[in-house]
């Protein structure tokens, strides 16, 4: 089981998910929580930070929880760790990334059953500054199939 904690702190910091779905939450206190996963799921989570004068931090992540035996990726926040499938850092790289998943969801798609590959590629094209790639109903199909035949 992945963990991954949340929090919450009025108009300071939001470390919160944009997709995914627990098997359980737990609550530690008003600000606090921790969200657990089973392995294979795919998370989304989100943090932003402000001071007095605005954002400082805005940062995205979509990562994929691990089994107790799989390789991981030790990330601030997720215990034991985490396959790291995407990091965007600043306003426009998590804004991309945020409208290619709000285009995703549109074509009726849960963004937790995108192919891990197509998160990956994203956070490739981010990082040698190329247009970001649309996940159409076409490569969905090819993924879906080849998770049946795998």
């Amino acid at each position: 089981m992945t963990r991954v904690l949340l929090a919450y702190f009025e108009s300071r910091f939001k470390l919160y998910l944009r997709f995914g779905e627990p098997v359980r939450v737990v609550r530690f206190d008003h600000w606090r929580r921790v969200a657990v996963f089973l392995p294979g799921a795919i998370v989304c989570r989100i943090r932003w930070q402000a001071n007095d004068y605005g954002t400082v931090r805005w940062q995205l992540m979509v990562m994929q929880a691990c089994t107790p035996l799989d390789s991981a990726q030790r990330i601030p926040g997720v215990r034991p760790g985490a396959q790291l499938l995407l990091h965007a850092e600043g306003d426009r790289p998590v804004r991309a990334v945020l409208e290619r998943i709000d285009a995703i969801e549109a074509l009726g798609i849960a963004a937790i059953d995108v192919s891990p590959a197509y998160w990956c590629t994203l956070a490739n094209r981010l990082a040698a500054g190329l247009p970001l790639p649309e996940y159409t109903a076409e490569r969905h199909a090819a993924w879906l199939a080849g998770r049946v035949l795998s």
